[in-house]
């Protein structure tokens, strides 16, 4: 069975930085590519980013270019997303998925696999 599990969210001011990781269980880690969405209440989940299965090759939405980054440990089976210079519009659940195949992937059509999601909050 495979498992992602996130963490590090929290309640943050507009501004500031958080770092989510998603660890990986149950499946080989490395040959996969692996995505993050996010659900902001009221409103449907949405797009944030993709890397690919060597990490050479990254998408983001257009609302999180230039401010979010992800990453990928292979070796511990763990995928990041940076997330910087933090706004009340990124407020949401943000979850972590892992795609069916080696290549990114924009669509929760990608993805067979998702985590349980973690919250972020900025307000001031």
């Amino acid at each position: 069975q495979v498992t992602l599990v996130e963490s590090g969210g929290g309640l943050v001011r507009p501004g500031d930085s958080l770092r989510l990781s998603c660890v990986s269980s149950g499946r080989a880690f490395s040959p996969y590519g692996m995505g993050w969405f996010r659900q902001a209440p009221g409103k449907e989940r949405e797009f944030v980013a993709s890397m690919n299965f060597l990490g050479g090759s990254t998408t983001y939405a257009a609302s999180v270019k230039e401010r979010f980054a992800v990453s990928r440990d292979n070796d511990k089976a763990t995928f990041y997303l940076q997330m910087n210079n933090l706004q009340p519009e990124d407020t949401a659940t943000y979850y972590c998925a892992g795609a069916i195949g080696r290549t990114i992937e924009t669509s929760e059509r990608g993805y067979a696999w998702w985590g349980q999601g973690t919250q972020v909050t900025v307000s001031s």
